[in-house]
């Protein structure tokens, strides 16, 4: 994830919220996954998770510049990632 975030910055924003444990257990799973070049939230009460309908990890929301959301509960290799992206820049 790390890598295609790279390949669209300045276009697109891709923010980290690694769960809803102890922030030290956060900190470790940034560092295990090497996306400590992503900006983390904590989302420390779970409103997050509800607001965007993430009941486990992994998982992707894609929000809209119009701020429509779309949720993707499970991995998603590189490509995958990719083609999601293209499809929120192209509306």
């Amino acid at each position: 994830m790390a890598a295609v975030a790279a390949e669209y910055e300045g276009r697109v924003t891709f923010l980290g919220m690694p769960g809803r444990g102890a922030v030290g257990e956060m900190r470790e799973f940034v560092a295990d996954t090497g996306t400590g070049g992503l900006t983390h939230v904590v989302d420390d009460d779970g409103a997050l998770w509800q607001r965007f309908e993430v009941f486990s990890q992994p998982a992707f929301a894609f929000i809209g510049a119009d701020g429509t959301a779309r949720t993707f509960t499970g991995s998603l290799d590189p490509e995958s990632l990719r083609q999601a992206v293209d499809e929120l820049l192209a509306g």
